[in-house]
């Protein structure tokens, strides 16, 4: 798993490549820490090159949009996610706790 970020001033973008399981999420649960420690609260996870998501992915995912939320502050939003890990997210429950934007220019553009 290949893990980019790209900050602006007001949010960041966090793209990845590849599987996210559970030898991998650990990796990716400290880059959203390291993010949220910073003070970004902000976070658009763009999915496009995620080819598989497991159940401890989607933990990191609920753990960080609850860092996020908390007092306010901001929230993580889902950016061109293919159709194979939103029936994921669709199997899991996910789909309502999750806002899922199409681009990253409409994911950011939301905040």
């Amino acid at each position: 798993m290949e893990v980019e970020v790209v900050n602006f001033k007001r949010s960041s973008i966090v793209n990845v490549k590849g599987r996210i399981d559970s030898s991998t999420s650990p990796e990716l649960l400290r880059k959203f820490n390291t993010l949220i420690d910073d003070g970004t609260y902000r976070i658009v996870f763009n999915m496009n090159e995620v080819t598989f998501i497991s159940s401890a992915g989607l933990r990191v995912l609920i753990t960080t949009q609850k860092k996020c939320k908390r007092h306010n502050r901001g929230e993580l939003v889902l950016s061109s996610v293919p159709e194979n890990i939103l029936a994921a997210l669709d199997l899991a429950g996910f789909l309502p706790l999750f806002k899922i934007y199409t681009t990253d220019i409409e994911a950011v553009g939301n905040f």
